[in-house]
């Protein structure tokens, strides 16, 4: 679980302003729907099972962030360094990625179903079978480079 609760979150959100420092922190299975987190710093953060439904994760740091299972429908992640972030089994849908670097991500078994990927960096990005693509298209029946 978190080490922190989502009003503990909100308010150290308000009180850093903008670029708010958070690597490191365990955020496991907390829920930040529509919070604003643009330009935060989540480098090494643990993501895993949270929930950020419509949250805005615009210019983020979230290098090697774990975001397994993470529930992320409709995020924005646009110009977002995702340098070997975690996605496996993560619900991407609707996402917007334009302009994020995803070099070495991990999207094995993530949903990208309705996301925009234009003018994404997806160099060394590792997919598998189950990866959905914005098309609907399954693992190897596309290639993230299409997308882009």
């Amino acid at each position: 679980m978190a080490e922190i609760t989502r009003k503990e979150l909100v308010l150290a959100l308000i009180q850093a302003g903008a670029n708010p420092r958070m690597a490191g922190l365990d955020l496991s299975a907390l829920d930040m729907t529509r919070l604003n987190l643009e330009g935060a710093n989540l480098r090494g953060a643990n993501m895993m099972a949270c929930t950020c439904r419509e949250t805005i994760l615009r210019a983020t740091n979230m290098t090697g962030v774990d975001c397994t299972t993470a529930q992320m429908p409709f995020a924005d992640f646009n110009n977002a360094t995702l340098l070997g972030t975690n996605f496996s089994g993560a619900n991407l849908t609707g996402t917007r990625l334009a302009g994020s670097n995803l070099t070495n991500a991990v999207l094995n078994g993530a949903n990208l179903q309705g996301a925009n990927m234009q003018g994404a960096n997806v160099s060394g990005v590792k997919f598998d079978e189950r990866t959905t693509w914005p098309d609907g298209k399954k693992g190897s029946q596309s290639s993230p480079a299409n997308y882009i």
